[in-house]
């Protein structure tokens, strides 16, 4: 039998705007915190997860990936190599796709945030993931709407923790027994896990993403 592997498929590091982590320390800590592998998605730059990967080990995996803002919300890409140059929705999807990279919805029914797509029926067919648990979430009912609609619509299930600070890293992922990250994702075969993140950590992001504005 194959060891669990967990991944945090969401976490942010210095290169977005409202991210505080080196990526070398993100590695250092996700590692020590027993994590097989995480996904680096900043905010529309390929930046952090590029030098995280300098820092990957035959044991912990890191996936380069970026959330990228878009005419209609926020979309995750993973497994990219390139920068997304476009912003609206349809052309986002496009470019990750030309990299072979999957199509994430991060958190998008957050109603608190702002930042969600609010997918429709007709967008499923565009989609690979839906972010089913998202740990900077304050009500649940969002993550339970993702879930809702991936199943209603066949898509598959990806959890992250949303981190920007050390604490936060590893509150929530996925847990497969595949080496192939990608191919358990597209076939199923994880199990999502995840803890909320406390209050605390959503207000020091916006006081850092109003400081780096100041600067």
């Amino acid at each position: 039998m194959e060891p669990e592997m967990k991944y945090d498929l969401h976490i942010h590091s210095k290169y977005s705007s409202d991210g505080y982590l080196d990526p070398e320390l993100l590695v250092k800590v996700a590692i020590k915190k027993g994590l097989s592998g995480v996904a680096v998605t900043d905010h529309n730059t390929l930046n952090g997860g590029l030098k995280a990967k300098e820092y990957e080990t035959y044991d912990f995996k890191v996936i380069v990936g970026c959330e990228k803002n878009t005419d209609r919300g926020e979309v995750t890409g993973l497994f990219l190599c390139e920068e997304i140059k476009s912003n609206t929705f349809q052309d986002v999807v496009e470019e990750i796709k030309d990299q072979n990279g999957l199509v994430i919805l991060p958190h998008p029914f957050d109603e608190l945030r702002g930042n969600g797509l609010y997918p429709k029926k007709e967008d499923a067919e565009l989609v690979d993931l839906v972010e089913v648990f998202n740990s900077r979430c304050l009500l649940q009912r969002y993550n339970e709407k993702a879930r809702k609609f991936a199943v209603e619509n066949g898509l598959k299930f990806a959890a992250g923790s949303d981190a920007h600070f050390a604490g936060e890293i590893g509150k929530a992922g996925i847990i497969t027994e595949g080496r192939n990250i990608r191919e358990s994702l597209l076939k199923d075969e994880i199990v999502i896990y995840g803890e909320k993140s406390n209050l605390i950590n959503l207000g020091l992001t916006k006081m850092l993403k109003i400081w780096r504005k100041g600067i």
